[in-house]
């Protein structure tokens, strides 16, 4: 065995409190190498007396390692361990300390779990694997009030541009509501509402007023209360990584230089404050946007104002949570006070980070309970729209990132295929939308919380910003009506299954140059099969013979082929998914007995 792919650290995502008193261990060993691990442990103070085996679990797999699992209950909260790593008649020892005894005898140089103390304990939201996120653009789906339309509000309907308004507001959300909860939707992410001079409000000139042409703090109240009485929750975005140019503040840092009350509030290489003409600045931005300076969150007076305005709005309106702009360049220490002051108002709010690469550092329970998966957005990306990943490629690089957070980051990750801040999915598909479809398949069958980009579900396309903030398509007579039942369809599906929400995943069939893939979804009570054919041309996928009672869950019908050879025939972009109740031995895998067919 190669020993040198043997990994693991007793903290982040390799050990972490389950929430039933158990600690997860994870493992890695080279793939395919290992035949068995098994975790030994007990107490570091009574070894002899405390000691326990557990069998690990192979959960995860990429390219080139596996990764195995075990939830163990330290003896008296204290947790000592090494692992027992076996192949055949080989059989190897990893701890801590490689000069530590090659056996169980003892806990010297073992890893260790020092203590699970009661404040390093944390549950993300429950309610979050529950839900199914709406994405609204406040200014481009729907009209509910004209008169706080802006003076230069264009016609509804009209060609986006980065710098036209089309009045949508509040009140045409509070209309729409019989619309959202009939699609299935139980959570709205909003993009910002607070005051500011663009129409996407990411640059803000007053965090504790709601924008002027979307409505009032009235209305955002009233619209809470709206949702609530639905079981639809709401998520508002927060930019505090930068204000606008127009912010109090940055204005008066501006006119008065360092002598100015704000003269530590942003980041100065130079005075005065200002920007040139080649677009530089002698100030700390947002990327290069000189309209957008960064704050200096390490200056106690702009911790404290941010963080009194996400206690504002909690006591204000009673929002559910925020999704944090650009939230990897804000510094730890703030999260953790955000964090505090967000929980301690309510403590099942959702804080969600915008990060795009490794989050870990962000994700120990003492600042974000999840972030945005991009990185699944663009593997999904890669195997249904762009055709660059074969199966292989795609199952390797999602149990890769799967490897990265503990299970229960994983499950509340917020998982999305667009957004206002990327082409329109639809026409990223080239307006194939059964390709379209069997993308959505995967983003709601897969573990964390799926969020729809308004419109996507009514069929808009469109590419690059602007393009992609097209105004809400209203009229029933140009909104495609499959794809709207389509949708419904995938929301009543993921809502109606516990195992799509919060169950265990792992890929059956991923085969390096094919274009089909069956993944298993699972927890103690359900079992969901996905088959999926991600090709041009139609193929057939062979399981063995299905064993129990089985179900279409997408049709809600007796399967076909059931306790048959198990021989499917799936139309191009064509799925099915299967549905198993009752309890079952979840460690039993299904394996293919012959290649899969090509027709």
């Amino acid at each position: 065995m190669l020993v040198e792919a043997y990994y693991h650290r007793a903290k982040g995502s390799w050990a972490f409190p389950d929430g039933s008193g158990a600690v997860r261990v994870r493992m890695r060993t080279k793939r395919d190498d290992a035949d068995a691990v098994t975790i030994v442990y007990g107490d570091k103070y009574d070894w002899h007396r405390t000691e326990c085996r557990a069998t690990m679990e192979k959960r995860i797999t990429d390219e080139r390692f596996d990764y195995w699992e075990a939830p163990v209950l330290p003896p008296f909260g204290r947790l000592s361990y090494r692992f027992e790593v076996q192949s055949g008649e080989e059989r190897h020892w990893y701890a801590e300390r490689w000069d530590a005894p090659q056996s169980s005898e003892g806990e010297f140089g073992n890893f260790e779990y020092p203590y699970v103390g009661n404040a390093d304990l944390y549950e993300p939201p429950s309610w979050v694997k529950e839900a199914v996120f709406y994405q609204i653009f406040p200014d481009r789906f729907a009209n509910g009030d004209t008169a706080n339309d802006p003076e230069e509000v264009e016609a509804w309907g009209g060609k986006p541009t980065r710098e036209n308004y089309f009045g949508g507001d509040l009140q045409g959300v509070i209309d729409k509501l019989d619309y959202l909860e009939a699609l299935g939707v139980n959570a709205i992410y909003f993009n910002p509402l607070f005051q500011a001079r663009s129409y996407h409000k990411y640059d803000t000139t007053d965090y504790f007023v709601v924008d002027r042409h979307f409505g009032s703090k009235e209305a955002l109240r009233q619209l809470v209360e709206a949702c609530h009485r639905r079981g639809i929750r709401v998520l508002l975005d927060a930019v505090f990584n930068h204000a606008g140019e127009y912010f109090p503040p940055f204005r008066d840092a501006i006119d008065n230089g360092a002598s100015s009350p704000y003269a530590d509030w942003f980041l100065v290489r130079e005075w005065p404050m200002q920007a040139m003409a080649d677009g530089s600045t002698t100030y700390e931005t947002f990327g290069f946007e000189p309209h957008m300076p960064k704050f200096n969150t390490a200056n106690p007076k702009v911790r404290d104002y941010l963080l009194e305005v996400a206690r504002y709005w909690i006591r204000e309106t009673d929002i559910d949570g925020f999704r944090l702009d650009v939230a990897n360049e804000v510094d730890h220490a703030f999260w953790r006070k955000f964090r505090e002051a967000v929980k301690s108002l309510k403590p099942d709010a959702y804080i969600l980070g915008e990060i795009m690469h490794d989050a870990m550092p962000w994700l120990h329970g003492d600042q974000l309970d999840a972030v945005m998966n991009y990185a699944v957005t663009d593997f999904a990306m890669k195997f249904f729209v762009k055709d660059v990943f074969h199966a292989a490629q795609f199952a390797n690089c999602i149990g890769n990132q799967l490897a990265m957070y503990p299970s229960k980051v994983s499950e509340i990750a917020f998982n999305l295929l667009d957004s206002h801040d990327t082409p329109r999915l639809l026409t990223l598909c080239h307006n194939d939308k059964e390709r379209m479809k069997l993308a959505v398949i995967f983003q709601f069958t897969y573990p964390g919380t799926p969020c729809i980009y308004y419109g996507d579900e009514v069929g808009l396309t469109g590419g690059g910003d602007p393009d992609n903030r097209k105004c809400m398509e209203w009229d029933p007579d140009k909104q495609d009506l499959d794809l709207l039942a389509f949708y419904r369809q995938a929301t009543r599906l993921r809502r109606s299954s516990r195992a799509l929400r919060e169950g265990g995943f792992r890929f059956l069939q991923a085969e390096s140059g094919a274009r089909t893939l069956v993944y298993e979804r699972s927890n103690e009570e359900e079992r969901i099969i996905v088959l999926m054919n991600a090709s041009a041309e139609a193929r057939t996928i062979e399981l063995p013979p299905f064993d129990g009672s089985w179900r279409d869950a997408w049709h809600e019908e007796a399967a076909a082929g059931d306790k048959s050879d198990g021989w499917f025939l799936l139309p191009p972009y064509g799925f099915r998914i299967f549905k198993q109740a009752g309890v079952y031995d979840a460690s039993v895998s299904m394996e293919r007995k012959k290649p899969v067919g090509v027709i």
